[in-house]
Order: structure tokens, then sequence, then C-alpha cells
């Protein structure tokens, strides 16, 4: 099982016909928050805490629901991606120093977890020939932090991807706040664009950007994140 990141993405089927625009309406602005504050504003976002590995155990079926949910992808959400998911999840959760941190309002609205890189254990299953020196250096003093999912709704994905209150960032400075990561790591699927992109929105880099030393190319990308981002 790699330890590579599990990012929802949601499809955009050619054969499904695009709605038809409503009536333009008069554009005025609405009295009470500045513009910039309006939908998943900082007043409005969930509460962030983490679940010890009984908890996760426990709520297992919960967080796989909430991957099929996000996904928007269908049927197959709830049969294959689901069960993948759920096999991702519990293999991670057996890592040391495994954490997961959930979102929640009245319900369940998102996750992420990871693990810290070094130490016993296979953290580096999955990322032989991958990392560059420089971060295997830094692996081997555990400061470095796997990020290895991030399950949050699809318009955490497409709005307001800069604001620091965006509920993927708060997840990702808590996850590597609470270790006291130097570096956030994680590998994607260089195929799968959508989620490149999306982790590219909420702040992470390419491996081989600015100084870090060039990554050997794969089929997977390595992509890292300065904690505050």
């Amino acid at each position: 099982m790699t330890a590579h990141m599990f990012v929802p993405t949601t499809p955009t089927p050619s054969n499904v016909p695009a709605p038809r625009p409503a009536p333009a309406k008069p554009r005025t602005r609405a009295p009470g928050r500045p513009r910039w504050e309006r939908g998943a504003s900082p007043y409005e976002g969930e509460r962030l805490r983490p679940l010890t590995r009984g908890q996760v155990e426990d709520r297992l079926q919960e967080l796989g629901d909430l991957y099929a949910k996000v996904s928007g992808d269908g049927p197959w959400a709830w049969n294959q991606g689901r069960g993948a998911f759920l096999r991702h999840l519990a293999a991670d959760a057996r890592r040391p120093g495994f954490s997961l941190l959930i979102a929640e309002t009245t319900a369940l609205t998102g996750c992420a977890y990871g693990f810290p890189a070094g130490g016993a254990g296979p953290w580096g299953e999955g990322f032989d020939g991958h990392l560059p020196g420089s971060l295997l250096r830094r692996a081997d003093s555990r400061r470095l932090f796997v990020v290895s999912g991030i399950v949050v709704p699809p318009r955490v994905r497409r709005e307001h991807t800069d604001r620091a209150w965006n509920l993927a960032r708060r997840f990702q400075r808590r996850l590597l706040a609470d270790h006291g990561a130097v570096l956030g790591v994680t590998l994607v699927d260089a195929r799968d664009h959508g989620a490149v992109e999306t982790l590219r929105s909420w702040g992470w880099r390419s491996a081989g950007d600015d100084t870090l030393t060039a990554v050997p190319p794969g089929p997977l990308r390595v992509l890292v994140l300065v904690p505050g981002t």
C-alpha cells in the first residue's frame, strides 16, 4: 500500500448537458460582511479536532461514507472508491505517529490524516526512489510529516483556495503544527491532474521546484508544503 495522497476530485462527464443559465438579475450588494468574508468564512468554519486510533476504528464506516459523498463520483464512489479509501486509511492508521483530524458542525464535513516520517516502521513504503536526498535527511531527523489524505467537500476544492481559513489549509497547518514538522510531503499520481492542481491551489509545490534537489521522473509526483501555508 503506497502512501500517496487521497484527494477526491469531482469528475465533469462530457455527456451531461450543461444547465441552462438562469435569467440575469440586477447586481446588488447585500448588507453585512464584506464580500471576501462570504461563504466558507472563518466565522462559519467547522470545528477541527483529532480522533484517537480507537475512535478512527469506530468511525471507519462513517469516514468511508464521507469520502463517497464528497467525491461526487456516482455509484462507483460507494463501491470501489469507498473501499479503496478505507483500505488506504486502515493501512496508514497502523503507522507510528498516525494522526487524523475531523471537521464537523452538526455533522462530519471533512477529514485529513498522515504520519511523521522516520523512526520505526515502514514509513517510506511507497516513497522509495521518489524522495531526493534533501528530504530523506529531514525524514531521518523526524522533521518531515507525510500528509496522506485530505477529504473535503467540492466547495473547499473550488472556492477561496488561497484563503488561510480554507478548510483544507486549516487541516494542513494543524497536522504539521501538531507534530512540529518543518515540511509536509505527499505523493500524487502524476496522471491525476485534478488532484495535483487542487493541492497546488492549497499551497503545495513540486519537490523539484526552487532549491530542492530534482526528483527522478516516474508515475508519482512528490509535493511539499511549508508549515503555515
